[in-house]
Protein backbone atom coordinates (compact mmCIF):
# COMPACT_ATOMS: atom_id res chain seq x y z
CA UNK A 1 0.00 0.00 0.00
CA UNK A 2 1.61 3.27 -0.55
CA UNK A 3 2.27 5.97 1.87
CA UNK A 4 0.52 9.19 1.65
CA UNK A 5 2.35 12.15 1.95
CA UNK A 6 1.83 14.10 4.66
CA UNK A 7 2.38 18.11 4.23
CA UNK A 8 3.57 20.61 7.06
CA UNK A 9 2.68 24.18 7.80
CA UNK A 10 6.22 25.51 6.29
CA UNK A 11 5.06 24.04 2.49
CA UNK A 12 1.47 26.38 2.65
CA UNK A 13 0.13 29.42 2.51
CA UNK A 14 -2.94 31.24 3.68
CA UNK A 15 -4.80 33.57 1.56
CA UNK A 16 -8.36 34.97 1.32
CA UNK A 17 -10.56 33.46 -1.53
CA UNK A 18 -10.99 36.20 -4.14
CA UNK A 19 -13.69 36.24 -7.18
CA UNK A 20 -11.00 35.21 -9.74
CA UNK A 21 -10.31 32.19 -7.53
CA UNK A 22 -14.62 31.31 -6.85
CA UNK A 23 -14.77 30.86 -11.04
CA UNK A 24 -11.51 28.71 -11.21
CA UNK A 25 -13.35 26.38 -8.67
CA UNK A 26 -13.94 23.97 -11.10
CA UNK A 27 -10.99 21.39 -10.32
CA UNK A 28 -11.56 21.39 -6.79
CA UNK A 29 -13.90 19.04 -5.03
CA UNK A 30 -13.54 17.95 -1.80
CA UNK A 31 -16.08 15.20 -2.19
CA UNK A 32 -18.93 16.74 -0.52
CA UNK A 33 -21.89 17.91 -2.59
CA UNK A 34 -23.32 20.31 -0.51
CA UNK A 35 -19.55 21.75 0.86
CA UNK A 36 -18.72 21.95 -2.98
CA UNK A 37 -21.55 23.60 -4.74
CA UNK A 38 -21.12 26.11 -1.20
CA UNK A 39 -18.06 27.27 -2.84
CA UNK A 40 -18.77 27.09 -6.81
CA UNK A 41 -22.51 29.22 -5.74
CA UNK A 42 -22.60 30.73 -2.53
CA UNK A 43 -18.99 31.92 -1.07
CA UNK A 44 -18.83 34.89 -3.01
CA UNK A 45 -21.62 36.31 -1.81
CA UNK A 46 -21.95 35.56 1.38
CA UNK A 47 -18.51 36.99 1.57
CA UNK A 48 -19.74 40.14 -0.38
CA UNK A 49 -22.11 40.89 2.19
CA UNK A 50 -20.03 40.14 5.36
CA UNK A 51 -21.01 36.69 6.04
CA UNK A 52 -18.11 35.15 6.47
CA UNK A 53 -14.30 35.07 4.81
CA UNK A 54 -14.00 32.06 2.38
CA UNK A 55 -10.11 31.74 2.65
CA UNK A 56 -7.97 29.18 0.10
CA UNK A 57 -4.85 27.18 1.44
CA UNK A 58 -2.56 27.06 -1.16
CA UNK A 59 0.78 25.07 -2.02
CA UNK A 60 3.78 27.61 -1.80
CA UNK A 61 5.66 26.05 -4.62
CA UNK A 62 2.65 25.45 -7.40
CA UNK A 63 0.01 28.29 -5.85
CA UNK A 64 -2.41 24.75 -6.60
CA UNK A 65 -5.46 25.12 -4.06
CA UNK A 66 -5.06 22.11 -1.01
CA UNK A 67 -7.60 23.50 1.01
CA UNK A 68 -11.11 26.13 1.38
CA UNK A 69 -12.25 27.07 4.46
CA UNK A 70 -14.37 30.17 6.04
CA UNK A 71 -13.96 32.24 8.89
CA UNK A 72 -16.62 34.05 10.66
CA UNK A 73 -17.17 36.01 13.69
CA UNK A 74 -19.49 33.76 16.52
CA UNK A 75 -20.23 32.90 20.07
CA UNK A 76 -20.36 30.47 22.00
CA UNK A 77 -22.60 30.27 25.14
CA UNK A 78 -21.83 27.77 27.97
CA UNK A 79 -23.40 26.31 30.75
CA UNK A 80 -21.43 26.24 34.42
CA UNK A 81 -20.95 22.87 34.49
CA UNK A 82 -19.35 23.03 30.85
CA UNK A 83 -16.99 25.89 31.92
CA UNK A 84 -15.57 24.58 35.27
CA UNK A 85 -12.51 22.74 34.25
CA UNK A 86 -10.57 24.41 31.68
CA UNK A 87 -7.13 23.74 31.41
CA UNK A 88 -4.81 26.31 31.42
CA UNK A 89 -6.75 29.60 32.72
CA UNK A 90 -5.02 31.13 35.12
CA UNK A 91 -6.47 31.54 38.41
CA UNK A 92 -6.55 35.53 38.13
CA UNK A 93 -9.04 35.48 35.20
CA UNK A 94 -11.31 32.31 36.14
CA UNK A 95 -13.43 34.28 38.19
CA UNK A 96 -14.33 36.35 35.41
CA UNK A 97 -14.76 33.87 33.55
CA UNK A 98 -17.10 31.85 35.50
CA UNK A 99 -19.47 34.96 35.57
CA UNK A 100 -19.65 35.68 31.52
CA UNK A 101 -22.97 34.38 29.75
CA UNK A 102 -21.17 33.76 26.53
CA UNK A 103 -17.50 34.60 25.04
CA UNK A 104 -16.12 35.46 21.88
CA UNK A 105 -15.21 32.91 19.18
CA UNK A 106 -14.25 32.37 15.58
CA UNK A 107 -16.04 29.98 13.52
CA UNK A 108 -14.86 27.51 10.99
CA UNK A 109 -16.73 26.89 8.37
CA UNK A 110 -17.42 24.61 5.06
CA UNK A 111 -13.58 23.38 6.00
CA UNK A 112 -12.73 21.41 2.72
CA UNK A 113 -9.66 19.56 1.55
CA UNK A 114 -9.24 18.55 -2.13
CA UNK A 115 -10.19 15.04 -2.12
CA UNK A 116 -6.66 13.69 -3.57
CA UNK A 117 -4.91 15.57 -0.55
CA UNK A 118 -7.12 14.08 2.40
CA UNK A 119 -5.44 12.59 4.95
CA UNK A 120 -2.48 14.04 4.40
CA UNK A 121 -2.08 16.83 7.15
CA UNK A 122 -3.98 19.89 5.74
CA UNK A 123 -7.42 19.75 7.73
CA UNK A 124 -5.03 19.86 10.89
CA UNK A 125 -2.96 22.34 9.56
CA UNK A 126 -5.76 24.20 8.54
CA UNK A 127 -7.97 24.19 12.19
CA UNK A 128 -4.07 25.18 13.72
CA UNK A 129 -3.50 28.15 11.39
CA UNK A 130 -6.70 29.45 12.51
CA UNK A 131 -6.41 28.82 16.35
CA UNK A 132 -3.20 30.51 16.60
CA UNK A 133 -3.55 33.18 14.27
CA UNK A 134 -6.50 34.32 16.94
CA UNK A 135 -4.55 33.38 19.80
CA UNK A 136 -2.22 35.94 18.95
CA UNK A 137 -3.73 38.73 16.61
CA UNK A 138 -4.62 41.79 19.33
CA UNK A 139 -7.53 43.10 17.17
CA UNK A 140 -10.74 41.71 18.98
CA UNK A 141 -11.31 39.41 21.89
CA UNK A 142 -11.68 35.50 21.10
CA UNK A 143 -11.54 32.84 23.33
CA UNK A 144 -13.08 29.75 21.46
CA UNK A 145 -12.49 28.33 17.80
CA UNK A 146 -15.93 26.87 16.69
CA UNK A 147 -17.26 24.62 14.27
CA UNK A 148 -20.96 23.36 13.23
CA UNK A 149 -19.12 19.61 12.24
CA UNK A 150 -20.96 17.65 9.32
CA UNK A 151 -22.50 15.04 11.50
CA UNK A 152 -20.99 11.88 10.21
CA UNK A 153 -18.18 9.35 11.46
CA UNK A 154 -15.11 11.03 9.79
CA UNK A 155 -15.95 14.16 10.56
CA UNK A 156 -16.46 14.09 14.25
CA UNK A 157 -13.48 11.92 14.61
CA UNK A 158 -11.50 14.72 12.94
CA UNK A 159 -12.77 17.41 15.26
CA UNK A 160 -13.22 15.74 18.46
CA UNK A 161 -10.80 12.41 18.35
CA UNK A 162 -7.80 14.39 16.17
CA UNK A 163 -8.26 17.74 17.41
CA UNK A 164 -9.64 17.75 20.97
CA UNK A 165 -12.79 19.81 19.87
CA UNK A 166 -15.88 19.34 22.56
CA UNK A 167 -19.68 18.90 21.92
CA UNK A 168 -21.45 21.91 22.77
CA UNK A 169 -24.70 20.01 23.41
CA UNK A 170 -26.01 16.62 23.03
CA UNK A 171 -29.62 18.10 21.41
CA UNK A 172 -27.81 18.11 17.89
CA UNK A 173 -26.87 14.57 17.86
CA UNK A 174 -29.30 13.66 15.65
CA UNK A 175 -29.36 15.74 13.28
CA UNK A 176 -27.33 17.49 10.22
CA UNK A 177 -24.38 19.34 11.83
CA UNK A 178 -23.10 18.87 15.44
CA UNK A 179 -21.93 22.22 17.28
CA UNK A 180 -18.55 21.93 18.38
CA UNK A 181 -15.74 23.96 19.63
CA UNK A 182 -12.05 24.44 21.29
CA UNK A 183 -10.49 26.99 23.78
CA UNK A 184 -7.87 29.21 22.78
CA UNK A 185 -6.26 30.00 25.23
CA UNK A 186 -5.34 25.87 25.31
CA UNK A 187 -2.78 26.40 23.01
Amino acid sequence: MEEKIRYSASELDFSPLTEDDIVSLSDFSCGVAEIDDFFYNEAYLCSKYKYLIPYKCTFLESGEIAGLFTLANDVLALEYEDKVDFPNLDIEYNDIFQRQPSYPAVNIGHLAVRKDMQSRNIGRIIAEFVQMTFANLRIAGCQFVTVDALNNYRTINFYHDKLGFEFQTISDLGKHTRRMYLPIFTI
